[in-house]
């Protein structure tokens, strides 16, 4: 058991004043080696009453206004909205907010989660953007949701939470391909490793996706999951291992 303070990632951006986002570490918490020490996912063979017993260390710590909204996570493309929804209970990969106190979560080791907030504090998304997330549209999904709830045209920023990152990513010539047929700039996001691999640039692909869903207020994404392994977990440098959260809501 370690000691309980936490160790929080948190961005530097305008809307800290309206919208209240973080990331754990997994740092602080009581797991036993090797989901050491806040995992915060009961998917992954965790004991559940750790787990449970670093969910409210978390929640009381923070001072959490209510439960986090933990989903069901597919790397797919649903989005749904966390007023009103019950924890565990929904298959979704993004989940978005208009209500004060709805607190948006996303459970993640390499994956990116994604923040959208709305510049005048209305509203709030958070995506978990693995390589197939981002593929499949859920950035995008994600947008053309939050954007149809906004009376007016207002700007949205998004915040890059932490993710394996570019220097070690490596994947199949048939992940940059499932990329390259949806827009060839998103190459750049690629870096030849071997004659059958590449480095895959996470961030630099949430960024293009984003600038061309006219989103370009963007922050964050300075982390690595898998080299940084004193504060995150990571599923690619230990199959068997916790998972970090980012949670989001409007103040």
């Amino acid at each position: 058991m370690s000691d309980p303070g936490l160790l929080l990632i948190q961005p530097t951006w305008p809307l800290g004043h309206c919208v209240e986002v973080l990331s754990t570490t997994r740092n602080g918490g009581f797991s036993a080696a090797p989901y050491n020490d806040l995992n915060l996912a009961l998917h992954v063979g965790d004991d559940a009453s750790s787990v449970e017993r670093n969910r409210s260390l978390l929640k009381q710590q923070l001072q959490l206004p209510q439960e986090p909204k933990w989903l069901q996570q597919v790397h797919a493309t649903t989005v749904v909205c966390a007023d009103g929804l019950a924890p565990d209970k929904t298959q979704a990969d993004a989940s978005y907010s208009q209500q004060v106190g709805t607190v948006s979560a996303i459970l993640s080791a390499d994956c990116m989660p994604v923040v959208l907030a709305a510049s005048d504090g209305s509203c709030v998304a958070l995506a978990h953007a693995g390589w197939r997330g981002l593929a499949a549209g859920i950035l995008q999904s994600t947008l053309a949701i939050i954007r149809s709830k906004q009376s007016t045209d207002v700007e949205f920023y998004a915040w890059l939470g932490p993710a394996i990152g570019p220097q070690v990513f490596e994947v199949g010539a048939e992940v940059r391909a499932e990329f390259i047929k949806q827009e060839l700039s998103l190459a750049d996001a690629f870096q030849v490793h071997s004659e059958q691999s590449y480095l895959c640039d996470l961030y630099l692909l949430a960024r293009h996706i984003l600038a061309a869903a006219g989103v370009n207020q963007v922050f964050g994404g300075e982390h690595c999951t898998y080299t940084e392994k004193d504060q995150f977990f990571s599923y690619r440098r230990e199959a068997t291992t916790g998972r970090i959260a980012t949670l989001a809501y409007l103040k």
